[in-house]
């Protein structure tokens, strides 16, 4: 597993807190994709402009670099399943979040109601999948192992694709309509329990038109958990501990990052997961090296970036580690001065929310 030396800090969690009115939380995405607004930083100063501006940004040796990880629909609903004496006269309705995938399709999940669910308690999903409780870890979450007809279905993803539903987060209440618009265009592998959300504001067209511009765009893989957005809790920041998420960097797309960055093009990360991967997967020199690991970097005020130029993503939760990390990719001061001035001019924040184009200040401080 990929951790990072912990830099020295005396910042607290609070001190990554802001106030925002709940109107500003995006509950659909804007349509066309590369229609929200786009918030660009660079040098202390602030532009405000539209996603498909973006193109006005970047310049031939560019390299965009996309999580291509794919959303499973890893909610769904079950019941509990009853054997012997076990016995009640309403059945336990039980929800099912699938977080990570282990060997042999065996996955890491939450359970809710989990006090329900003991050691080798089963829950069933309608006619279709039955999930059998094999471990129970240290933070609650439970390790199952799926079973359904592997003469109908091809893999488990076929049968989510049947019966979950798109994990959105708590903090959107309004159905999604299409579940495509929590899936970037261009993604590929399952394994995901969220989107890679800067990546929404893409277009097949917008791609297009920067690849015709010289700028290559090259992927790599973060599956993302829900630890990414677990809130921090411990007062101390360095007192917290990353979840792991599995990431994938082959040697062809290694290979091109590294060539580029060598004749002088720019390294642009498509969100935090990529920046994160990227971080994950480069030396101290900067030269990024295949791997297949998981990582629990933790990226702070006090980090030294050694792979992304600049960075493209959304405006992030209060308190949250994605907000620390764009606050060391840009200083702290800054970032939070970009956060109040979204409020002001009313953005729109989180998953379905604006974006942001960061390029990092010549001295970054906290």
């Amino acid at each position: 597993m990929i951790k990072n030396k912990l830099p020295e800090t005396t910042l607290r969690t609070s001190d990554f807190y802001y106030e925002l009115p709940n109107e500003l939380i995006a509950q659909t995405p804007i349509e066309p994709r590369d229609h929200s607004r786009l918030m660009v930083l660079k040098d202390g100063n602030i532009e405000h402009k539209h996603f498909y501006d973006i193109i006005d940004y970047l310049k031939e040796g560019d390299t965009l670099v996309i999580n291509d990880s794919r959303v499973i629909p890893a909610r769904i609903y079950g019941e509990k399943v009853r054997i012997g004496d076990d016995f009640v006269s309403e059945p336990s309705k039980i929800e099912m979040l699938l977080l990570k995938q282990r060997e042999n399709e065996r996955y890491e999940v939450l359970l809710r109601p989990a006090k329900k669910i003991k050691l080798g308690g089963s829950v069933r999903f309608g006619d279709i999948l039955t999930a059998t409780v094999e471990e129970i870890i240290e933070d609650g979450n439970r390790i199952v192992s799926f079973s359904y007809d592997k003469n109908k279905y091809s893999s488990i993803f076929e049968v989510l694709d049947i019966i979950g539903s798109m994990p959105l987060p708590p903090y959107i209440t309004k159905k999604l309509e299409d579940k495509n618009r929590y899936q970037t265009v261009y993604a590929r592998e399952n394994g995901s329990a969220a989107a890679p959300t800067a990546g929404l504001h893409f277009t097949k067209e917008l791609l297009e038109k920067i690849e015709a511009k010289g700028v290559k765009i090259v992927p790599v893989m973060l599956h993302v958990g829900l630890g990414t957005f677990r809130p921090v809790k411990e007062d101390s920041i360095t007192d917290h501990i990353m979840h792991t998420e599995y990431i994938e960097v082959t040697k062809q797309s290694a290979d091109i990052i590294n060539e580029r960055r060598r004749a002088g093009g720019r390294i642009i990360a498509v969100g935090t997961t990529s920046c994160r991967t990227l971080e994950s997967a480069a030396d101290e020199s900067g030269t990024v090296h295949p791997v297949c690991d998981d990582t629990g970097i933790f990226i702070f005020p006090g980090y030294k970036f050694k792979a992304v130029d600049a960075l493209i993503t959304n405006f992030h939760l209060p308190e949250s580690t994605l907000l620390m990390l764009v606050s060391a990719f840009y200083g702290k001061d800054g970032i939070m001065n970009a956060y109040k001035c979204a409020v002001d001019e009313k953005y729109r924040f989180f998953s379905f929310g604006d974006a942001m184009l960061i390029h990092p200040q010549a001295n970054t401080e906290a």
